[in-house]
């Protein structure tokens, strides 16, 4: 498990799991105050949560529209909110970093998933909009846009082929590491990123240039 994996690599810190339903407020301000009373007033909040599938436009139905924003979009919102709440009643400022993806920036090919780049596209609109309002309480909002990224989300039987074409249309010839997008998050997390607020960081080794 990632989280004994983590513990274990890094003893003195604490590390916690909470489960929660990401498109229910109350489940979220419930796990922000737990998160809270285990490690203390939180500053920096990574909205990561999200699903993916291939639908087709003609085909998908209003109910898997709906769930995929419910959980890519709003959830990240629903999140970022009560981060923010916390954040703005200590006026201590803060950074929250939204997951955003190549996908609002790009068609993605092979596979059609119109539902996912509009939630993606919500996103860094919703960036963006936060930003602005927030910057009076000291919270820097930002978004990153992986590329094709070697996770759990791109496995599977059936994706051989799709890793293929993916891996060939990236400039860099290979899917993305989750670690490489470590960069991009302490920057935007820490005091290096200070000045940085409304910004979409593209982390997709050159695929969204063509």
């Amino acid at each position: 498990m990632a989280v004994t994996s983590l513990q274990s690599d890094f003893p003195e810190a604490k590390i916690t799991f909470t489960k929660v339903d990401v498109t229910d407020s109350k489940s979220v301000t419930a796990a922000v105050a737990n998160a809270e009373q285990v490690i203390g007033p939180i500053n920096i909040c990574l909205c990561f949560a999200g699903i993916a599938f291939a639908a087709h436009a003609l085909d998908i139905t209003p109910q898997q529209f709906k769930t995929m924003f419910d959980v890519n979009t709003t959830g990240a919102f629903l999140v970022a909110q009560a981060v923010a709440k916390s954040i703005a009643s200590r006026e201590t400022g803060g950074s929250i970093i939204l997951m955003a993806s190549i996908s609002a920036h790009i068609v993605n090919f092979p596979q059609p998933q119109v539902h996912y780049n509009a939630a993606k596209a919500a996103i860094i609109s919703m960036k963006s909009s936060l930003a602005a309002e927030w910057a009076v309480h000291g919270i820097r909002v930002n978004s990153i846009s992986p590329g094709y990224m070697d996770t759990i989300l791109n496995e599977g039987d059936g994706l051989a082929e799709h890793r293929a074409i993916w891996a060939k249309r990236t400039p860099y010839g290979r899917m993305g590491k989750p670690e490489e997008l470590t960069g991009a998050v302490v920057l935007l997390a820490s005091k290096a990123g200070s000045y940085i607020t409304g910004a979409d960081i593209l982390v997709d080794g050159g695929i969204s240039v063509f």
